[in-house]
Formats: C-alpha cells, structure tokens, sequence
C-alpha cells in the first residue's frame, strides 16, 4: 500500500523549465549501490539530462582483491555518462571538476554525507532521497531499524539537503506497508523502485515549478536510524519472541542476525515464530537432529528455516541437520 503527500510552502528559488523540455535541467547524480542505479536509471530512460555521475573509487574485493566497480559506476559506464570518483569530497581538483559540469540540481541516492561546499554548490540545491518517513528513522540504516522495531510501515521521502544530516525540508513522500514476514533485503528491493518513482514526480515537479517544501517537525518521539554493528546482530534469546524475530528480519540477508551454536557463529536468516509456555532456559536448543532446530525464549520459540555456520555456506536447515554433529 503506497500513499503520496505533498505539503508545505513553494520551494526556494525555483527555476521554472519548458515544460517537456528535459534538456534544460543540468542533473549531477550521486550514489553507489544498487539501491541507488534504479534512480539514476529511471531518470536516464526518461531523458533527463546527466552532466556527470559521482560514485565511490574501486576498491579491492573478493579473493583475488582485484579492484571492483560501484553498481552506479557500472550503470553509468555502459550507459556512457560521465564519471567522478573523488577519494576526498573536499579535494579543490574534484570541486573544480564538479563546479565545471554546471548542474542545475544534485542528486544524491545512498552516497557519503556531503560538505556543504558540495552540496549547496547548484542553484537549486541537492535532493536526497531517503528511505523512512522522515522525521522518522534519519540515519544510515533506516530500513533495518524500521522492522527490528516492529513497525507496521514505512516509506521513502525526497528533501533537501542541509547542514544536518537528514533534516533538511521535505519535497514529497510515499507510505510503504511492512508485511508481518518481511525482510529488510524484501523491502530495500521494495523502496528502491518506489524511491526512483517518487525521485521522479519531485523533478517534475521540479521542472514545472509546483515543488513545495516544509520543514521537519522536531519531536521527542523521534525514532533514529544508527548504523548497524556487530553487537547489535547479536541475538539476545530473552526477549521476546516477537523481538527476535523481528531483528532476525531486520538484519536479513545483511548484515544477518547470528548467535553460538557449540562455540561457533550461527547466522539465522529466515526463522519462525512460536509462541508458547516452556520451562527451557533462554537460548537453549531443542531439535529433533532431523527436521527442525528451535531456540528457546522467554515466551516461546525462534524455529530456525535457513541458516549459515561459520566456515559453511548458507542453507536449509534441514540440510543442515542432515550433516552436522552436536558437541
């Protein structure tokens, strides 16, 4: 279930564009993964105009350590656009080269945080696209926090960017549902080609000069996005049913919910629910050595479906249960 707003007073400085004339608007885009090339690709099959592509320098990766591509990087190359790499956003060579390609807007799709030399470097400023509905859930990992804290929706929202980060004026935004069983990896895909429609009704409405802008309400309810680390993957088997579960899905395919199975790391991707009364303590085992491996909770169970031991590739845990042995 998706629902659009548009609220607030008219944007600042607004250049009104011929209307159907996508020539005239000088886009800079900015994004790494692959959750950013479903914008940059919507905007290129439309036709707008991409003065260049800013992305994050190869890096080396996997076995062999040979230097590897961003998503955007690779999308942008095939599709002939122009590309900058910058190692440092503040470099004078790089914000030459950036001041050199003339953009009329920035957009920026899952990239670094900006210096405001970047981003209040265009006339018409830098949009973001950002995956809650903010206020809500500012920060790096605001579709992963949404399911581990159970909520029930979610969305995308485009604002603008200022000094702090995810709190500039908000454009436009769009309501997601989170089904019960979704997974972050389900609803990325998910917000992904929402958040490249919804990037694309804000520069219409860029170009036709109807874009209105408010800004964000300050609230002590405010619910943040942190990024995620180790700890926070680890499973605590005293909470509740519901709250395992929902971190397991939060953290699924990555960076993957894990706890210790005979001393090694066990991530659990897809797991069941089972509410009952038990007299196990937290974070014991039951399991049948066959079909089925459960974790005890305070209110129930957590049912593992898929797994990965350390030094073992991902699988079902029935296949699982088929080859391994319990200490």
């Amino acid at each position: 279930m998706i629902e659009k707003t548009i609220t607030g007073k008219q944007l600042k400085n607004v250049v009104n564009f011929p209307m159907g004339d996508k020539k005239n608007l000088r886009i800079v885009f900015m994004g790494t993964p692959e959750f950013a090339v479903a914008s940059l690709q919507k905007l290129v099959n439309e036709g707008y105009q991409i003065a260049g592509v800013v992305t994050a320098p190869d890096k080396p990766a996997g076995r062999g350590m040979q230097l590897q591509q961003s998503a955007v990087k690779k999308y942008a190359a095939e599709q002939g656009l122009k590309v900058l790499q910058p190692e440092k956003l503040r470099n004078p060579d790089f914000l030459d080269e950036l001041k050199a390609l003339n953009a009329d807007v920035q957009i920026v799709v899952a990239f670094r945080m900006l210096p405001e030399m970047v981003w209040n470097m265009p006339p018409l400023g830098t949009i973001n696209v950002h995956g809650s509905l903010l206020p809500q859930y500012r920060g790096a990992a605001p579709i992963n926090w949404a399911i581990i804290n159970g909520e029930k929706f979610t969305g995308v929202t485009t604002f603008k960017l200022q000094h702090q980060i995810d709190t500039g004026s908000i454009l436009l935004s769009k309501k997601i549902e989170i089904r019960e069983d979704e997974t972050a990896g389900e609803l990325h895909d998910e917000m992904m080609e929402t958040g490249a429609e919804l990037l694309l009704e804000t520069i219409k409405a860029l170009e036709n000069g109807t874009l209105s802008e408010h800004p964000q309400t300050e609230s002590a309810e405010l619910k943040h996005a942190p990024k995620i680390f180790t700890d926070t993957c680890q499973i605590d088997f005293t909470k509740s049913v519901q709250d395992v579960y929902n971190l397991i899905r939060g953290l699924s395919p990555y960076p993957t919910a894990f706890t210790y199975l005979d001393n090694k790391k066990l991530k659990i991707f897809r797991a069941e629910k089972i509410i009952s009364n038990q007299a196990l303590k937290a974070g014991n085992i039951e399991t049948d050595k066959k079909t089925f491996l459960q974790f005890a909770c305070k209110d129930g169970y957590i049912k593992v479906l898929e797994l990965q031991m350390e030094g073992k590739k991902k699988m079902e845990v029935e296949d699982f249960l088929r080859g391994y042995r319990f200490a």
